[in-house]
């Protein structure tokens, strides 16, 4: 009986051993530490029309939502999110989830019918990759932002139906797909795009609308976006936005939709809150645009290799995983929090610090920071 354990004993010890073990690192609420960890892009996690917001609903409706959204679950809250998302992101509707994750597999999961090719980036999310397997569909991986790739995939299978998957700002990079591109070429095959937004929205476009809307793309009827509502949004949750066919199909067939239980709706409210504010940000857009171009400057004067990055995330490569466990562990001791990001969750077996750059630290705690950063460097 105990062998099972034995074996997860020795695969952790492998990990150990090449530098991949992983911590819960729990934090008290209002630690003194620099957080360019965390994905709170515009600093709206406390704004305090937010969480007054949220504290109104918590009042009137409870802590949980009861039920999943088919049952009990379903709120003002939740309907008035939806309506505010669909709109800001310029589509016909939008149906939140309780994840940004769920969201992901359900919209991959409710695009594939029968003979489906999904034609994904091959530095996607772990939720869209697992999507694509959850969806039992044939799916093609093609090299990061490669048009001619993907171009290359939707003509060999000609008559067939089929989905271009990516990200719009890819999360470990932050660079920016080429989505008007990938749209036009999508088109010409007769396929669908879908984007995930969530790097993006409230941080890039018009109104912060994210990548899709800024590449002119919003409301096409052959896209369909996903977001998580934790990062710039300073929330949780997830939302799929598109066509009102394709809404309607999720509501009624979307397994990760109908079987879980509702977003908390002072989570739905608070966000929704945010969603005015996101909207209304364009300082905080500017000045997070300042930061990444900042970084990048301070970064590669010290002669690190860093990103050139399209948002609020600056990638920076470490000389291997233990390397980077290091490096950001002497961070922390200085008070700076850094993403670690190491195989498997690198899509190129390369590891490096990810700096998520928020509005809510000051620019004189950015700035010493990156000095933090410089000195710790391997």
């Amino acid at each position: 009986m105990a062998d099972w354990l034995a074996a997860l004993h020795r695969r952790a010890e492998l990990r150990a051993k090449a530098g991949l073990t992983r911590r819960l690192r729990p934090r008290a609420a209002g630690d003194a530490m620099v957080d360019l960890a965390g994905n709170d892009y515009l600093g709206l996690a406390t704004h305090p029309e937010v969480t007054a917001a949220a504290a109104r609903a918590l009042s009137a409706y409870g802590l949980g939502a009861t039920g999943s959204r088919l049952v009990r679950g379903s709120t003002d809250a939740h309907h008035g999110l939806e309506v505010a998302l669909a709109d800001w992101l310029g589509a016909d509707g939008a149906l939140v989830f309780s994840s940004g994750y769920l969201a992901n597999l359900g919209a991959v999961r409710a695009l594939v019918q029968p003979r489906t090719l999904l034609v994904s980036d091959a530095h996607n999310h772990a939720s869209l990759i697992d999507g694509c397997r959850i969806s039992g569909a044939q799916t093609v991986v093609t090299p990061h932002a490669d048009v001619a790739a993907v171009a290359d995939a939707l003509a060999a299978v000609p008559g067939r139906p089929a989905v271009v998957v990516t990200e719009s700002v890819f999360s470990v990079d932050g660079d920016l797909a080429p989505l008007a591109e990938l749209h036009a070429v999508a088109r010409r095959h007769g396929a669908l795009l879908l984007v995930d937004d969530a790097h993006a929205l409230g941080v890039t476009g018009p109104a912060g609308a994210g990548g899709v809307a800024a590449a002119g793309l919003a409301g096409e009827p052959d896209v369909v976006v996903t977001a998580t509502l934790s990062k710039a949004l300073g929330g949780a949750g997830g939302v799929v936005a598109g066509p009102a066919e394709f809404v309607r199909h999720l509501v009624e067939t979307g397994r990760t939709f109908i079987f879980d239980t509702a977003l908390p709706p002072a989570v739905a409210a608070g966000v929704r809150a945010a969603v005015d504010l996101a909207r209304a940000g364009d300082d905080l857009r500017a000045e997070l645009t300042e930061r990444a171009a900042l970084a990048v400057r301070r970064l590669r004067a010290a002669g690190l290799t860093v990103s050139a990055p399209d948002a609020a995330v600056v990638s920076v490569t470490a000389p291997g995983p233990e390397a980077a466990t290091a490096w950001a562990a002497d961070c922390a001791d200085r008070g700076v929090t850094v993403g670690c990001f190491r195989p498997p969750s690198t899509p190129d077996s390369r590891s490096r610090l990810r700096l998520t750059l928020s509005a809510a630290v000051s620019r004189a705690d950015f700035e010493r920071a990156l000095d933090v950063i410089v000195e710790c460097a391997p």
